[in-house]
């Protein structure tokens, strides 16, 4: 039976990003997904596979091609615990994974603060958390199958294929299809989060302190204040002490997402009062610690729309960044609503990875959807640049294959490879000629 073919608009979470594919494939076995792309070749389709499109640029956006839809891709094919690992279907949902994997006293090792993307998404985006020694969802791969543009199937990892497992870990959906992942688990544990108001001024005499005792770290620094939440995971030999069912409810998702929401549109309609409600919103936050199953103590529901801008400096100048940052934000005229996220990661080996080969700090900006300051990303965009960051693959920027050929060591390698397994570019759009060049 051939892959379910429709049509229809596609557009990505945040409302910002749209295309009218022409046809819209949604594949139930790598045998059919194999097939798609062997007609797509033979008409002179590109092809793009998207996620749950949560990235803010237009990385998977299709254009006029073939989008290929997740849904029917969401198998678990192996959980093999003598070897750690765990292979599942590009399509599954993060949270699903996470579910069977705690069912199964299993877990990854670090993870984002969101669960809604799917496997191949979140890790060809480069999708992160936080961590002093654990880095990004690609760093915890251990082997990928991919549907190269010919309708090929391709194995690799580590030893077999290695060059193809290096660029395809966090490939961008520039080099193939992947149509299956296997990730490095670990037994299940608990994490205990100890959630902390602070001052700016001391978050920052403290931040090596902070990211060195601390298995992950990362906080929030609310524009127009001195204020920040500061959150620190570490592992706990137990007994588990979650929230509270209501109280969870309540912190984690009524105020977080629906009284949030509210707040941003009063925001949005009257932006002199955005100082104030700042000043309000950073007293709100209060001290709190429990213990969890730790993917629920890494992610939490975000349901309010924003976009947003990330870019990754080195830890060495991380301080340095955000007091200027700061600085900034005060000579302006902006009403930022939303708080400046900073997260931790250290070096890691793959190509494109944001850390590749340097520890890295994340400076995460947002603006609430529809909001006016998009100059705020420009002048964020051009402090981080001028300290050699390099911008998330899936969040708003507009740095160029020149740029980002100077701060990524690998970046020749990645083109090279992708020269030579997509060279009549099935798998490119308008996002990818800007970042890897045409």
């Amino acid at each position: 039976m051939p892959a379910t073919v429709t049509a229809g608009r596609w557009t990505n979470w945040a409302g910002n990003q749209s295309a009218e594919p022409s046809q819209v494939v949604t594949p139930r076995s790598v045998e059919e997904l194999a097939a798609v792309l062997r007609q797509a070749a033979e008409q002179g389709r590109t092809v793009k596979a998207v996620g749950s499109g949560h990235s803010f640029t237009a990385i998977a956006a299709p254009g006029d091609g073939v989008l290929v839809r997740p849904e029917g891709l969401t198998a678990v094919r192996e959980l093999n615990r003598a070897a750690g690992t765990v292979t599942v279907e590009a399509g599954l949902p993060l949270a699903a994974l996470n579910r069977l994997l705690a069912a199964a006293g299993l877990s990854l090792t670090n993870m984002g603060d969101i669960d809604v993307q799917t496997v191949a998404g979140a890790t060809s985006t480069g999708t992160h958390g936080t961590g002093r020694d654990s880095a990004s969802l690609a760093a915890q791969l251990r082997g990928l199958e991919l549907v190269l543009a010919d309708g090929s199937v391709r194995h690799c990892s580590p030893t077999e294929d290695p060059e193809l497992f290096a660029g395809a870990r966090l490939g961008l959906g520039a080099l193939g299809v992947l149509s299956a992942l296997t990730f490095a688990v670990e037994p299940a544990f608990l994490l205990t989060a100890h959630e902390q108001p602070m001052g700016f001024a001391e978050v920052l005499d403290r931040f090596e302190e902070l990211t060195e005792v601390n298995e992950h770290f990362e906080f929030y620094w609310f524009p127009h204040t001195d204020r920040c939440s500061t959150k620190r995971n570490n592992r706990s030999q137990g007994p588990a002490a979650p929230l509270p069912g209501f109280k969870a409810w309540l912190e984690d998702d009524f105020l977080s997402n629906t009284v949030w929401e509210g707040v941003c549109r009063i925001g949005r309609a009257f932006p002199r009062s955005i100082p104030t409600i700042a000043q309000v919103a950073s007293r709100a936050w209060s001290e709190r610690t429990y213990t969890d199953t730790a993917y629920k103590v890494f992610t939490s529901p975000r349901k309010v729309r924003f976009v947003e801008m990330e870019y990754a400096v080195p830890r060495s100048a991380a301080t340095e960044v955000l007091g200027e940052l700061k600085r900034l934000v005060e000579r302006s005229d902006w009403r930022i609503s939303f708080p400046v996220e900073v997260r931790c990661a250290p070096a890691d080996d793959l190509w494109l990875s944001t850390a590749s080969g340097r520890d890295s700090v994340y400076i995460a900006v947002h603006l609430y959807r529809g909001t006016a300051e998009r100059d705020y990303f420009t002048a964020v965009e051009r402090l981080m640049v001028a300290h050699g960051g390099r911008p998330h693959w899936g969040k708003l920027h507009s740095r160029d294959a020149e740029y980002l050929a100077g701060v990524y060591p690998h970046f020749k390698e990645f083109t090279a490879l992708r020269d030579r397994v997509d060279p009549e570019r099935r798998f490119a759009n308008a996002y990818l000629r800007r970042v890897l060049g045409a």
